[in-house]
């Protein structure tokens, strides 16, 4: 039975009896006799089963106290309870079709691995690892070791090791490093990127104390010069990751740095964020700072990111001097910090492909996409196209160019121009059809541009078009 409460008090009629109403739901019990419900016992675990149950009547009872629509029907709460319980067992985490153009879109888990890492991760989660042993001498190892010898290959570095972020490996510097003493960094570089995560507070947290040299747009060597004294534990140089300052503006380069920390006897550490293995120029992008050009320019300490640009898991990599990369590994703080066996697994493999560097972009789905050419991505679009104007004839379409970003604050102003799918609907709005694509299973995450509903291809492989075209054709 569907009652309106509200229609039946209307027009002066007599209002419903909202006891009688509440006499006609059901108990929890005669709801679970109902046979979809008690089906549904068969493949459900019973206490959410039960619980949504329980969910479904109370929220009809609250619509009748409250004069509301209610389908008080035993057949309309069974279609409920398998609905609730259906959504209460589904993972929370499920994967998306990236259709932003976005290449490392943080809210969507940023980089893609490559399939020799996705092939070490299950390996290393279905079987015992020597991650703490060695084997050569039949003794506790360390899981340091598992990719120290890698990250001083690929950058230059006399030791390397990694934590659980970037973030987390300019805490422990910080921490390890210039707790109560002082930390000189431009005043241009007090960045904040996502999630709040800002440089004076992570000093602030780390005991350092901020020394602030130079102005937002330009700071001088004399600026560092100055501010060194008695108290001063080191130099930091920040990337500026996710902004640009442009027009009259000037820094100071890391050998410069490094030069003038080496007179003085302080280390120079510089966060360079989304840190990157290979020269993007190579890619159409612009230039930017490599982790082996720090290196190589006398940074004493880099941290970077494993995922973002470079294409592996969430990790922060810390390459560098021996002696302070040792210290950093013996501070308590490293044992809170260190990454599990799953992540170190994606992180050998993925470093394991940046030896050379051309499979590395052919290999690595961040670099690959961020590489795509113009002919890729035009015949992706018109392959997205006709499969929607076959599942979906009553949709509008149309092949339109598309900027695309790095993201994951990297190249803030780097445009990656593109194509994508623009699709209309003759009765739904974009923002209508943008929300029920989100909705599908699997999600689809476009963009709205003029009224029109986006699908960029850039963050699509071939696969993943089929599903679009379906998830369109239920609009």
């Amino acid at each position: 039975m569907v009652m309106s409460v509200s229609m039946a008090m209307a027009g002066g009629r007599e209002p419903v009896d909202k006891s009688a109403l509440l006499r006609q739901l059901p108990q929890v019990d005669e709801l679970l006799r109902h046979p979809a419900v008690a089906k549904l016992l068969d493949t459900e675990p019973r206490r959410v089963v039960v619980a949504a149950a329980r969910e479904a009547v109370a929220e009809r009872r609250a619509a009748v106290l409250a004069g509301q629509d209610a389908d008080l029907s035993l057949e309309g709460l069974a279609a409920e309870v398998g609905e609730r319980a259906t959504r209460a067992t589904a993972p929370r985490l499920r994967p998306v079709l990236n259709a932003t153009g976005v290449v490392v879109h943080t809210n969507l888990g940023r980089s893609v691995l490559a399939d020799e890492a996705i092939e070490r991760v299950m390996l290393a989660a279905s079987s015992y690892s020597n991650l703490e042993f060695d084997l050569e001498r039949g003794e506790r190892g360390s899981r340091h070791s598992l990719i120290e010898e890698l990250l001083r290959t690929v950058t230059g570095a006399e030791a390397g090791f990694a934590v659980n972020n970037n973030a987390a490996a300019v805490f422990l510097v910080l921490a390890a490093l210039a707790k109560g003493r002082e930390v000189i960094v431009s005043r241009g570089e007090l960045i904040e990127i996502g999630g709040s995560f800002r440089i004076p507070e992570v000093m602030a947290a780390s005991g350092a104390i901020l020394r602030e040299v130079g102005t937002t747009n330009r700071t001088h060597p004399a600026d560092y010069e100055r501010a060194i004294g008695p108290e001063t534990a080191m130099i930091m140089k920040v990337h500026p990751s996710n902004f640009a300052v442009v027009g009259f503006t000037a820094g100071v380069g890391v050998a410069e740095l490094a030069a003038l920390a080496r007179r003085h006897g302080l280390p120079v550490v510089e966060d360079l964020g989304s840190g990157s293995l290979v020269d993007l120029s190579r890619l159409g992008l612009k230039r930017e700072p490599t982790v082996q050009g720090s290196v190589a320019a006398g940074a004493d300490l880099v941290t970077f990111s494993g995922d973002k640009v470079l294409g592996g898991p969430q990790a922060g990599c810390i390459v560098g001097r021996k002696e302070l990369v040792e210290a950093l590994k013996r501070h308590p703080l490293a044992r809170a910090l260190r990454l599990d066996k799953l992540t170190l697994a994606a992180l050998e493999a993925t470093l394991r492909l940046y030896l050379d560097e051309a499979r590395a972009v052919a290999g690595i789905p961040t670099l690959r996409m961020i590489a795509a050419s113009e002919t890729l991505l035009e015949q992706r679009a018109r392959k997205l196209a006709r499969l929607i104007r076959r599942l979906a004839p009553k949709l509008g379409v149309a092949v339109v160019e598309s900027v695309g970003r790095v993201g994951g604050g990297a190249l803030p102003t780097e445009e990656l121009p593109g194509k994508a799918v623009a699709v209309t609907h003759p009765e739904r709005s974009a923002a209508e059809c943008e929300a029920a694509l989100r909705g599908a299973s699997p999600p689809v995450v476009g963009r709205i541009e003029h009224d029109r509903l986006l699908l960029d291809v850039r963050a699509l492989i071939d696969e993943d078009l089929p599903l679009v075209a379906e998830a369109l054709s239920r609009l």
